[in-house]
């Protein structure tokens, strides 16, 4: 049966100067307001001991538009003022709920700029996005249709360090289940071959980051010949930035299309629960791990898997896959990195990364 999904759409597109500049104020007004808010709830909860709730933090950011110094923020459309409070009560709830920590404020250099419009706030009319305090809509690059008929509840704006523009448009979308099939799969993440497969298959690890190491090694070297604050620097730290974004870019349409295949192929899905911020403070192995983004992985088996009807089983990190016989059950004492076959006691002769996700797929169908 299908089910209405929200979705988000994201398109890049090429702002006029006039709406560059009106993004970038908004950008900046956004940042402002969540910053302020967040100085002023720190403030209560560290002296008074208070919470201070979206609805109080709503009536000071009027407060600070009635104010000289701040009256600024009125020159801006208020909804994505208002959509930066709500995000930081979220992280609040969160934090206070110990799903994350404390909230942090944003950089200008290190935040990503953005700002989001709920439906007040923008205007959509025959695939044409106007957004508040703007003349003409958008000139959005239409790399795929929406689906018929949606309508954009919520539309988020964003520059990334690249210098590119991004629109992102949430929908509601009837996803109807696949067709249910017979197989499933346990996979075996690695850094020689990023998956391994129960079935014997081995999936290149494409290494995204290390084929362009040369490019971005280069692009950093000229980056730290420029003289701070220069032209020149701004132009080289876009450079890299833009290798950066290339990297990024085909690593997650890799794995886009890998995880649509797994979902699509298999009925149920088998992983092992990775510890990866942990693993990734060994640094001799950090980069490559980083490079691999199994967690950005396991994030869109679990939606596409939800979306599509499938079966999503994550086993414990403390599974012995790697040291178990999958013919006969026994454990051995030791298997270290650099043994890569071995035989059991039972006579069976094991490929180690081909047994440990035999063995993922047996414990994960054991706990359905």
């Amino acid at each position: 049966m299908a089910q209405t999904v929200k979705r988000a759409y994201k398109y890049r597109f090429h702002p006029t100067p006039e709406q560059a500049e009106e993004l970038a104020r908004t950008f900046g007004c956004v940042r402002l307001v969540y910053n302020k808010a967040l100085e002023e709830r720190t403030r209560a909860y560290t002296l008074q001991g208070r919470r201070v709730s979206y609805v109080e933090s709503s009536a000071a950011l009027t407060a600070w538009k009635r104010t000289e110094e701040l009256a600024f923020l009125n020159e801006v459309s208020s909804v994505p003022l208002q959509q930066a409070l709500r995000h930081l009560q979220a992280g609040f709830a969160n934090f206070f709920a110990k799903r994350a920590k404390y909230p942090a404020f944003k950089s200008r250099k290190k935040s990503r700029p953005g700002a989001e419009y709920t439906r007040s706030a923008f205007r959509w009319r025959d695939g044409a996005l106007t957004l508040a305090k703007m003349d003409a809509p958008l000139d959005i690059v239409w790399s795929r249709p929406l689906p018929e008929g949606a309508e954009p509840s919520t539309v988020t704006v964003s520059k990334d360090t690249a210098g590119r523009w991004f629109v992102s448009l949430l929908v509601e979308e009837k996803v109807s289940p696949l067709p249910p099939v017979a197989a499933s799969v346990g996979i075996d993440a690695g850094l020689n071959h990023l998956l391994t497969l129960s079935t014997g298959e081995k999936i290149a690890n494409p290494r995204h980051e290390r084929r362009d190491r040369r490019k971005l090694a280069k692009a950093q070297r000229a980056l730290s010949r420029k003289a701070t604050g220069s032209a020149n620097r701004a132009r080289a730290k876009l450079k890299v930035a833009r290798v950066h974004a290339r990297i990024t870019d085909r690593r997650r349409d890799f794995l886009h299309k890998l995880t649509t295949r797994l979902v699509r192929e298999n009925q149920t899905v088998v992983i092992e629960d990775l510890t990866v911020r942990t693993m990734v403070k060994n640094h001799s192995l950090a980069r490559a791990i980083s490079d691999a983004s199994w967690r950005q992985m396991r994030s869109m088996l679990e939606y596409k898997a939800a979306w599509y009807g499938r079966e999503l089983v994550v086993i414990d990190r403390f599974f012995p896959s790697s040291k178990l016989c999958s013919a006969c059950g026994t454990v051995r004492d030791k298997t270290p990195l650099n043994v890569r076959e071995w035989t059991c006691a039972c006579g069976a002769a094991h490929d180690r990364d081909v047994n440990a996700a035999a063995n993922i797929l047996a414990a994960g169908l054991a706990e359905r």
